[in-house]
């Protein structure tokens, strides 16, 4: 039985593509609409394979995310652009983020769920400062308490480790079979999540395609079924 929801932040309470193609259209214009998802994809995989190394110490974040960008140009096949311009990239790009704000229906999810006075929480990976300007942006606050809130790097864990679960699991006080993590990401969060006993719910409104048969307890795929989805686990 569900008793506690602890959700994902990055394209799963908002739709990160929209400052993601602002930025891209501003900085790299040659990039085709066409080309504008799939570049996405491959800046989400550079940022999650490459992340770990500024976790150790092996990168430093600036030229961790100069690569990101770079890194997703030439995979598809555009010029390379230099770490500068990478950096430039990513400024315009947190101007983007400036501006998010949650899906409505992930609002309307928020507030049902508070109606029925379900615990909450927060997981994300990436920087401190960063996410954590995300999450005040996003007035998160209204729903989930601060102590609620996770930001890997302030952990030494991240998504899929099971250990960043494990300490969300005693920090927010839930039980792990008891709570279910809403995410977007198959691997990490998906994945990661049923590895410390948790459920999973798999908010694939990307519309992902695996070889394997997915491991989650539900999948849905779009932000119209996340409210009927919990209403029908908590009414």
């Amino acid at each position: 039985m569900i008793k506690s929801v602890v959700f994902d932040v990055d394209d799963t309470m908002y739709d990160q593509q929209q400052p993601f193609r602002n930025a891209v259209k501003r900085v790299v214009p040659l990039v085709s609409d066409e080309d504008m998802h799939p570049l996405y994809i491959r800046f989400r995989h550079h940022s999650d394979e490459n992340f770990p190394k500024v976790m150790a110490g092996n990168w430093t974040l600036e030229y961790m995310r100069a690569h990101r960008i770079s890194q997703s140009l030439k995979d598809l096949d555009y010029p390379h652009i230099t770490e500068k311009d990478g950096l430039y990239f990513q400024q315009v790009y947190e101007e983007e983020l400036d501006n998010i704000c949650l899906h409505k229906e992930v609002k309307k999810t928020l507030d049902f769920l508070k109606t029925k006075d379900v615990p909450l929480g927060i997981i994300t990976n990436g920087p401190t400062d960063h996410q954590t300007k995300k999450l005040n942006q996003l007035q998160l606050k209204k729903w989930i308490p601060a102590e609620n809130m996770i930001v890997s790097q302030a952990t030494g864990y991240q998504k899929p480790e099971k250990e960043i679960f494990q300490l969300a699991e005693k920090q927010f006080n839930m039980t792990a079979c008891e709570t279910l993590y809403v995410g977007d990401n198959y691997d990490n969060d998906v994945l990661g999540a049923k590895k410390a006993d948790w459920q999973a719910l798999w908010f694939n409104h990307r519309e992902r395609r695996i070889d394997e048969s997915p491991t989650c307890d539900i999948e849905i795929t779009s932000f119209d079924q996340l409210l009927e989805t919990m209403q029908a686990i908590f009414s």
